[in-house]
């Protein structure tokens, strides 16, 4: 067990003001509590390969990044909840073929155990994924995860046509780690999603952590289709604005999308306390009511809360 609390799930006191923290945070923004769209929970032997990645600063991670809120399942969600967060999403993504299915029937399972979780799925660029993407929908998934970076893989492969036509007609929200942070991939940037808007452009696309490092370019395809939307997912962190500051002048644009703004935190895998991300979108100046909505309104008013 880590600082985040004892086995016991106790709460040390560091975690005790943390959720203080975080409560205060709450109070200022005038919200009850929180949803946080962005926030991975998958089986345990694939979050400790995960975990041991992130630990070795792998080619994906490129830089330290210390897993704060390390510890089990049971006390994970403990911590979760004590941040006042009303519903959550377990983020899972398969990095090869073969993978989607049995990760999606674990989900099905965690989400049927776990009332406050928006039950989450997944899919890769193979043969078999309209019929995962199916599977997972019959099963009663309200939330998918694309990781382009992850999976390596065009999210315009023939493969993934039908799925992405699917999921456009059943209005399903894709959180889609498009951008080409923390390091860029063969299909990540706003070209690939760019092509794929073109030709689905009622899908109801969130783009993972702002689209990271290409803030801008994001934007400009949430401006020009009014059913994407963006996960606020570690950035304004001073961990992520070191490497990709957020450009200020854009923040009017960000502004303006409010409505389209969703709060993601990628819990429990981030290298610094759970508040420092409610911290950073406040010092955006961006006002009480625009954190309102990002922080629970949008996603509340999204997935019918």
């Amino acid at each position: 067990m880590t600082e985040t609390g004892t086995a016991t799930g106790t709460a040390t006191e560091p975690e005790a003001a943390e959720r203080e923290r975080v409560a205060a945070f709450r109070a200022a923004a005038g919200v009850e509590q929180l949803v946080d769209v962005h926030t991975h929970f998958m089986p345990a032997s694939v979050l400790d390969k995960v975990w041991a990645y992130f630990d070795a600063a792998g080619p994906l991670v490129a830089r330290p990044w210390p897993i704060t809120y390390r510890a089990d399942e049971e006390r994970r969600l403990e911590v979760l909840r004590g941040f006042g967060v009303r519903a959550f999403t377990s983020m899972l993504y398969p990095h090869k073929p073969g993978m989607a299915r049995w990760l999606n029937d674990w989900a099905a399972d965690f989400a049927a155990r776990t009332p406050d979780c928006l039950h989450t799925a997944t899919f890769h660029a193979e043969p078999s994924a309209l019929d995962d993407v199916r599977r997972a929908l019959d099963q009663g998934a309200r939330v998918f995860k694309c990781h382009l970076q992850v999976g390596g893989y065009d999210p315009n492969d023939p493969l993934l046509d039908a799925v992405w036509g699917l999921l456009a007609e059943r209005s399903v929200p894709v959180v889609t780690h498009c951008g080409s942070g923390p390091v860029p991939g063969p299909f990540t940037g706003p070209g690939p999603v760019g092509a794929l808007l073109a030709r689905h452009p009622r899908l109801r696309l969130v783009v993972a952590h702002l689209g990271m490092p290409e803030y801008e370019d994001f934007l400009a395809l949430a401006e020009r289709h009014e059913r994407v939307m963006l996960d606020t997912t570690m950035a304004f962190t001073a961990f992520s604005e070191s490497a990709a500051p957020f450009p200020r002048a854009a923040l009017p644009r960000l502004a303006a999308l409010g409505d389209r703004v969703l709060l993601g935190t990628d819990f429990p895998n981030i290298p610094y306390p759970y508040g420092d991300a409610l911290a950073a979108l406040e010092r955006t100046g961006l006002g009480a009511a625009w954190l309102r909505a990002v922080c629970h309104d949008n996603a509340a008013r999204l997935f019918g809360l």
